[in-house]
């Protein structure tokens, strides 16, 4: 089985595409939105619960500046009202022994969209673009005992191992990171 190959649309309405700017009001709200649910569900993405207002800006700062560099792909998904319900970015290597290879950050699905298939239509975009831009092999990390260790088993990934206490997270003690990788 090609556990790459797209799944049944689980999401009516659902739609998925590449941002290359962040300077529309409403996309970048939503995307800030995305983040402060994110972090407040519990998600391990860099941040801590309640999220600041101002690392939230600056995080999103930053991913302007990479996307007019040049220097990721971050694909977003919207639900049939146009709302931002999740997104990933797709960040390629730029050694020149490592073009054929990319990292995965941040898949971020609202708490009110998640178990209904945006994670893996998000997944199956990302594939996609990593194809087109060349890439082969993909890698990406997860807090280990998170939802996501079996989300990523069951789309094709493989465990390399562990790092031990690599997440200081919010309750005051450091977590285990799980990495991955997956051959396209």
């Amino acid at each position: 089985m090609d556990t790459h190959a797209p799944s049944p649309r689980a999401t009516d309405g659902l739609t998925v595409a590449p941002v290359t700017r962040l300077d529309d009001p409403a996309l970048r709200a939503g995307l800030e939105a995305l983040l402060e649910d994110a972090v407040a569900s519990g998600a391990s993405v860099g941040f801590h619960a309640p999220l600041d207002p101002a690392l939230n800006l600056g995080f999103w700062d930053e991913i302007a500046a990479d996307l007019a560099g040049g220097r990721l792909t971050l694909l977003v998904a919207h639900d049939f009202n146009g709302t931002v319900v999740g997104c990933v970015q797709l960040v390629p290597s730029p050694k020149q022994n490592a073009r054929h290879r990319a990292e995965v950050r941040k898949l971020l699905v609202h708490s009110a969209h998640r178990r209904r298939g945006v994670a893996r239509r998000l997944m199956e975009e990302l594939y996609a673009s990593a194809r087109v831009q060349g890439r082969v092999v993909l890698q990406l990390d997860t807090l280990a005992g998170d939802v996501g260790e079996p989300f990523y088993r069951s789309t094709g990934w493989t465990q390399v191992g562990v790092l031990p206490d690599h997440t200081l997270e919010a309750d005051g003690r450091y977590h285990d990171t799980v990495l991955f990788y997956c051959r396209l």
